[in-house]
């Protein structure tokens, strides 16, 4: 169990400083009136989300880029024990699984599953691979190295939890990815490292767009 001293007592683990988490958001905004050069008139859904996460992972490398070699191990890119990476995702599958009972479903996000069938392969590029690598890197990269960096592992665990799921808007989203940004959270401070909630988030969102496709209504 990692105590909440350990990653910053080594050196090659830095936390995040404050000046990198305010670059970001400034990043993302200098970019939007680039992006919008490049989505076709009238704008279509999947390209819209494909260029907000395209501007978020490239906010998040002008925010970290000063960092140089400190950077990669500030975001929690470093290794982790395999039985995470291995059960982790299992975990998050089970877990997805259960909440799904709940029978909510938003209207956003069956929206875009909706449009899958279509472009099955630009929708698993943009939703099971681009999405959730975006979202570990602020979420439980930027945000989580922050507040651990300034008050503890586990005030990191939940602010970046409540954030990842309130980022998501819609109050019934809300409700499906915050238990899911908890496990996240956990694993992330279980291992401090990245890899095994990005795996699990990447695996996660594969197989349910592929179950929204092949399994409809299971």
């Amino acid at each position: 169990m990692p105590s909440d001293a350990n990653p910053l007592m080594q050196k090659a683990y830095r936390p995040i400083p404050g000046w990198s988490l305010l670059v970001f958001p400034v990043a993302c905004a200098a970019m939007v009136p680039l992006a919008g050069w490049f989505l076709p008139q009238p704008p279509a859904m999947l390209p819209i989300l494909g260029a907000f996460f395209a501007i978020g992972l490239l906010a998040v490398v002008v925010a970290v880029a000063p960092l140089g070699r400190a950077a990669l191990p500030a975001l929690g890119l470093r290794p982790a024990p395999w039985k995470f990476l291995v059960f982790g995702p299992l975990a998050t599958l089970a877990l997805s699984v259960a909440v799904s009972q709940l029978g909510i479903e938003p209207q956003g996000m069956k929206q875009v599953i909706e449009l899958v069938p279509k472009q099955i392969a630009p929708s698993l590029l943009l939703l099971a691979v681009l999405a959730p690598i975006v979202e570990e890197l602020v979420f439980r990269g930027l945000i989580y190295g922050w507040v651990a960096g300034r008050w503890s592992t586990m005030a990191a665990l939940i602010v970046s939890s409540l954030a990842f799921a309130a980022a998501h808007f819609e109050p019934a989203h809300i409700v499906l990815v915050l238990p899911l940004g908890l496990l996240f959270g956990w694993m992330r401070r279980r291992t401090d490292s990245l890899l095994p909630s990005l795996v699990a988030h990447v695996l996660n969102n594969g197989f349910a767009l592929l179950a929204a496709v092949y399994l409809p209504g299971v």
